[in-house]
This record gives C-alpha cells, structure tokens and sequence, in this order.
C-alpha cells in the first residue's frame, strides 16, 4: 500500500495496458477512476478494481465514466466527474491509444490519420490540461503517458500515422516535463515496445500465437507505471524504455 490515499486517473483504463495499470495502482492503494469509450467494458473493470481492495478508511468504491480522450469536452467532463468524486488528482495515466490497419503513406486515408493523431497526440495534451491547475496549485503531482517505441524510433511496425502521432506525443511530454519540475509535478513518458494487448487486432495481419507470447503483457507496463509513481517527489523519471528481450531496438 504504497500509494495509499492517492488518487489516480487512467485512460484506456477498460482493457490492455490501462486496465492492468488500474489494477496495479488499487494494489498499491490507490482510488482510481478509469475512463474509455467503452462502457460496458469499464464497469466490468471497475468491479474487478472494487474487489482488489476496499479498506481505504474513507474509501467509496472505483469509479468509471466514459470518455473519448481526443473530445477537449469529453475530457473536460470525465476529469469533472472525476474531481468532484475524490477531490484533487495525484496522479494522471495516460494509456489510451489506437492506430489503424493502413499504416503506410500510400494507403492511409486523412480520416485515419485524423483518428490515431486525434487520440494518440491530442488525449495526451487535453488530459494533462485538464489537472495542471490544481497540481501546479498544491506544488505537487505525477503525470504518466504511456506511448511506445514507435514515438522513439518510427519504423514500418507502428505505421506512419501512429509513428507521428506518438513523437508529437513524445514532445508534448517532454516539453510539459521541462516547464513543470519547477511547479513540483513530475511528467514521465513510458515506451514499451511490443505488448500483448487487443490493440494487436489492428495490426494488418494476424499476430501469432508464437509471437504474443515473446511479447512483453500488459502487467510488465504496469509494474513500471507502479515504479514511478513510488518513487519520492525528489526523483523523476524523464523516460522508460522497456520492450521484450527478443526484439530488437536501434
């Protein structure tokens, strides 16, 4: 219990790596609120999460609300919700995240492109907009964003439109990591390479079993996320690389 009486939001908290990042936090004591596109989905996560561990003093329960990270009003709303349900938020994970089965220049179409910068690179931006007041206010907070390799190093893999989308990603944490030390909020960016994760269904073609299971999961993230975060205020991390043994990274 770590993290005891902090309280979190998680993006894409309804499956994958957001999901296991939620769990994980709730393990270290922690009041999460997860927000998705996918309700059905969050509240089957959210009775996992209310059943981890309820013996938080004033706790009341997990919270989950619907939100389209790459909608400024939508976000506005979840963070809203959130806030009014625990009070100021300590800590922001951002583990949303999409991208698309065209992935080259030749093929993709402007809507696609649209979609993946719209959540990959904008949710990032809306949602760390969203907390900075009341962080900057108590000279104290902790941002996560998790992106990926292909926002290091852009290769045919990740896709154009997801490659671009997470080096503006990459940027924009980078440069809110620089403005806001002096304010006492540590932004961190996390790049995994390849993980086990519903994401892998967009990929232009199937992924095999074999090769799922060289692959980092969802948990190993979130493990990183709970490092971070349980480090004391004296210590940020800047970035985290971390992919499977096999694969390689240059």
């Amino acid at each position: 219990m770590r993290l005891s009486g902090k309280k979190a939001v998680v993006t894409g908290g309804g499956s994958g790596i957001g999901k296991a990042i939620a769990e994980a936090l709730v393990r270290e004591g922690c009041q999460v609120a997860i927000g998705g596109r996918d309700l059905v989905k969050l509240e089957s996560v959210k009775k996992t999460l209310n059943s981890i561990n309820s013996d938080f003093g004033d706790y009341h329960g997990h919270i989950a609300h619907v939100v389209d990270v790459g909608e400024l009003k939508s976000v506005e709303r979840f963070i809203r919700f959130a806030k009014e349900e625990f009070g100021p938020i300590d800590i922001l994970v951002n583990a949303a995240g999409v991208n698309t089965k065209t992935r080259t220049l030749a093929d993709i179409t402007p809507e696609q492109w649209d979609e993946v910068m719209r959540i990959n690179a904008y949710g990032p931006y809306y949602t760390m907009q969203a907390v900075l007041a009341e962080m900057r206010a108590r000279k104290d907070g902790l941002i996560i964003n998790i992106s990926s390799t292909s926002g290091k190093r852009a290769s045919m893999l990740g896709g154009i439109a997801y490659c671009a989308s997470k080096f503006a990603a990459t940027a924009t944490v980078t440069a809110a990591a620089l403005e806001e030390g002096k304010n006492g909020i540590r932004v961190t960016s996390i790049f995994p390479g390849e993980v086990d994760t519903p994401l892998l269904d967009k990929r232009p073609a199937p992924v095999s079993a074999e090769r799922k299971a060289t692959m980092l999961k969802p948990e190993d993230v979130a493990e990183a996320v709970v490092f971070v975060a349980c480090l004391p205020p004296r210590a940020h991390v800047a970035e985290l690389v971390m992919k499977p043994t096999v694969q390689e990274y240059s």
